[in-house]
């Protein structure tokens, strides 16, 4: 990408999202990040700094994402980071629960699309985010899995509907410096045993995937796994 870009990255507050904000603030970007709380997310712009300011809104009350982003101009690209996880097996289903994942991811991730769209520039990029659990399921992942196919979906079909722009997602297995996996030491060193690599995805490598998602012109439509490997052991 030549030249400065202004980039929007929804669930930008907080791990990969924000490492991915402070990476492009870096260089200049201009950056808008969102959290659910407004006050978080200014405050995680401030500390970011450059051209970075904060919106707050929640993908699960998806009514409300127009009015939040009333005030962005040109997008260049977005990012839809935002996740949330969910131990929600069938045996002990949570309806409140799996409607709030599902509307954040499903309904949430395509409003805000929608909402942007007449903003976004003709060689726009957006990249989604899934992850692993569409192909390795594990007990209570039921929601997760199943909104995560969603995303793998998703892709093709926004990837048509929106071109000639590019729409790619990745999806991240175990990411071993992330705040979700901190104390679970031992889990990591089973995945790590099971994976063909021998080390786990880092949020600076899944922040590299977007990279290149953004940039490659001749990518799209394109679900990424980031883990090693560890899908197909």
């Amino acid at each position: 990408m030549a030249g400065q870009q202004s980039i929007v990255i929804v669930g930008g507050t907080a791990g990969i999202g924000r490492q991915l904000a402070q990476k492009l603030a870096k260089r200049g970007d201009e950056v808008v990040i969102t959290g659910r709380d407004k006050a978080r997310a200014q405050a995680v712009a401030a500390e970011i700094g450059g051209k970075t300011r904060g919106i707050g809104f929640d993908l699960a009350e998806p009514t409300k994402i127009a009015a939040a982003l009333a005030d962005v101009g040109k997008v260049d690209n977005l990012v839809l980071a935002a996740i949330e996880r969910d131990a929600n097996s069938v045996r002990e289903f949570n309806v409140e629960r799996a409607i709030r994942l599902a509307t954040l991811k499903l309904v949430g991730y395509i409003e805000t699309v929608h909402v942007l769209v007449p903003r976004l520039t003709p060689n726009a990029s957006i990249v989604l985010f899934g992850g692993q659990a569409r192909e390795r399921p594990y007990p209570g992942s039921t929601t997760v899995t199943s909104v995560n196919g969603g995303v793998t979906s998703m892709v093709r079909t926004l990837a048509l509907e929106l071109a000639p722009m590019r729409v790619n997602a990745i999806h991240p297995g175990i990411v071993g410096d992330s705040p979700a996996w901190a104390g679970k030491g031992e889990f990591l060193k089973i995945g790590i045993s099971r994976t063909p690599t021998r080390r786990l995805a880092t949020m600076d490598d899944c922040v590299g995937a977007v990279m290149f998602l953004l940039e490659n012109q001749a990518v799209n439509g394109v679900n990424l796994v980031v883990d090693g490997g560890w899908s197909i052991a």
